[in-house]
């Protein structure tokens, strides 16, 4: 089995300068320019595993950011607008998701071949991975089209999409035109490139403290993913945009990350869009923020944990400067001692008067972002209210975020009183450059309660526009169609639209130069802004996606 694949080898990311260090043949998967995956294996893992590594080297982990609905679509639009003449010819879009169903007819022309130019299933072994990768297996468009006109395509190409989030996501963006069904994607003629993620490795949720059965992606994998669809792209000299729709509420929430840094390089390059969900964790009251500024230079907060959620983690991000201690008290009331900073940070914490335990890193250089960060792992507590106390060690003013996991990794029964609903964008949401999506209701106009909300914590503002995303018509796998809600596919509504953009800047031979950047620039300049408001803010960012106004600004050059 190769070593990507097996539990008893953690995956670490390091930076390529690094690779003679680990080296031992064997152990290296390339990730881009700047990253590697090294192999470590650990025949005994624990959880001070994390402290005895860097936290920064453990891929973080992701979670789908929509809903996905098998009831009647309402009668709702997705293509670009009825007065553009573009419709994603000639460019490539690129998912990495939960696979796609190959054989629903939103992805093939009318003559019944496919629109999709390959799929890269990571789950699958013992099968012919793509070239310069070393798992999973690769079926390209010629393939598919053979299992297309077999009595049994899945014997021939046995990718499926048992989840069905991919599958939406993709025909949101480029699905064929049903009359049926009153469906269109948004770019109906642009081709396809699809990643099917493996989920993550078991060891990686043990570190993390995650529910062995929640399902949640690593984030190597994913810029495994992003790494083919651009090969491919490349080869084919074609412009390409990628939809990312999952997210994660661990890291700084900066853009500081390796996919973060990676995806904001790509999309500064020529003929690369980038567009990212920016998470559904705004009503979720899973972050909460403080600024002490007046002695005593302590402060005490709140988290209910809720009767299911037995194993979790808590990120407490200070900024520059701080140097905080933490202490924690137990519904019991029993508090522990005073746990302070220190570089390799790991202390499994018992209680008398309860069962499980909660292990702490206080870690006070976290070595990605220069930053402080407290770690505090749950595993097999009781329920009830649970108190922090986060004090300075040097009596001086500080303030911190803290985050809850994002998504299915944990319920809504486990909550911050006083939660904050802002700086609840998700990685990699939080990068410069892509282009991060909210999403609002378009039966009414509202922005939907659940989205995530800016700015980032270094105040980068995000999101950058808000865009259609409540019950978006959608395929879903085995021939049907039903709806989608959800930041994510406010974010393949938006990659549609880019993909026209694209069309016509690239593919028409308008502007050949066009990078996914310039791009995300002409979307936020020609986003509809209402008078009432200021612009950009933390929740609509720059507006609302405005096709009409887009293409009336590129008809008129």
């Amino acid at each position: 089995m190769e070593k990507i694949m097996d539990n008893r080898y953690y995956d670490f990311i390091i930076n390529n300068a690094l690779i003679p260090t680990y080296n031992t043949g064997d152990n290296i998967t390339p990730l881009t320019d700047v990253n590697s995956l090294v192999h470590i294996l650990r025949e005994q893992m624990d959880a001070c595993d994390l402290g005895r590594s860097p936290y920064h080297m453990f891929p973080a982990l992701f979670t789908l950011e929509s809903t996905l609905s098998y009831d009647t679509p309402d009668l709702f639009t997705t293509e670009a607008s009825s007065n553009v003449t573009t419709s994603g010819r000639g460019v490539i879009v690129g998912v990495v998701d939960t696979g796609v169903d190959y054989r629903h007819s939103a992805f093939m022309h009318n003559d019944n071949t496919t629109r999709i130019i390959s799929i890269w299933d990571q789950t699958l072994v013992d099968s012919v991975p793509p070239r310069g990768f070393t798992f999973g297996a690769e079926y390209t468009k010629e393939l598919i089209n053979f299992a297309l006109i077999s009595d049994d395509p899945l014997s021939l190409v046995p990718t499926v999409d048992t989840i069905g989030h991919g599958t939406a996501i993709a025909s949101i963006i480029a699905g064929r035109r049903d009359d049926t069904y009153n469906f269109s994607g948004v770019s109906p003629e642009a081709d396809l490139i699809v990643v099917k993620l493996k989920e993550a490795k078991d060891n990686l949720k043990e570190i993390f403290f995650v529910p062995e059965n929640a399902l949640c992606y690593q984030e190597s994998d994913i810029m495994l993913g992003i790494r083919y669809m651009v090969g491919v792209a490349n080869r084919l000299n074609r412009p390409i945009v990628i939809c990312l729709a999952l997210g994660s509420s661990q890291g700084g929430h900066d853009g500081r990350g390796p996919s973060g840094a990676y995806l904001d390089y790509l999309v500064q390059l020529p003929k690369t869009g980038v567009v990212i969900s920016a998470g559904n964790e705004g009503n979720n009251q899973r972050h909460y923020f403080n600024n002490t500024v007046t002695a005593p230079f302590y402060h005490n907060f709140q988290l209910v944990v809720g009767r299911n959620d037995r194993e979790f983690m808590v990120e407490i991000w200070p900024y520059i400067l701080s140097n905080l201690y933490i202490e924690i008290t137990t519904p019991t009331f029993e508090t522990s001692q005073i746990i302070n900073a220190s570089v390799e940070s790991c202390q499994r914490i018992t209680f008398q008067t309860i069962s499980g335990e909660v292990w702490v890193n206080n870690i006070l250089f976290e070595e990605e972002t220069g930053d402080q960060l407290i770690l505090v792992r749950f595993r097999n507590i009781p329920p009830g209210t649970w108190y922090f106390r986060v004090g300075s060690n040097r009596g001086e003013p500080f303030s911190f975020h803290c985050w809850l996991p994002s998504g299915n990794l944990i319920s809504n029964e486990t909550y911050f009183l006083n939660a904050n609903p802002d700086t609840t964008i998700t990685a990699d949401g939080d990068s410069s450059h892509p282009l991060t999506v909210t999403a609002y209701n378009q039966q009414n106009g509202e922005i939907l309660l659940e989205s995530g909300r800016g700015y980032t914590r270094l105040g980068l503002v995000k999101p950058d526009v808000g865009a259609p995303g409540y019950r978006i018509p959608c395929a879903i796998p085995e021939g049907r169609y039903g709806t989608i809600t959800g930041t994510g596919a406010a974010a393949a509504h938006t990659t549609g639209v880019a993909a026209t953009v694209m069309e016509w800047a690239y593919s028409l031979g308008n502007y050949t130069a066009v990078t996914g950047n310039q791009v995300n620039r002409l979307i936020i300049r020609e986003a509809d802004r209402e008078e009432n408001q200021t612009y950009p803010n933390n929740i609509w960012g720059y507006g609302k996606l405005d096709p009409i106004n887009i293409f009336k600004r590129l008809s008129s050059q």
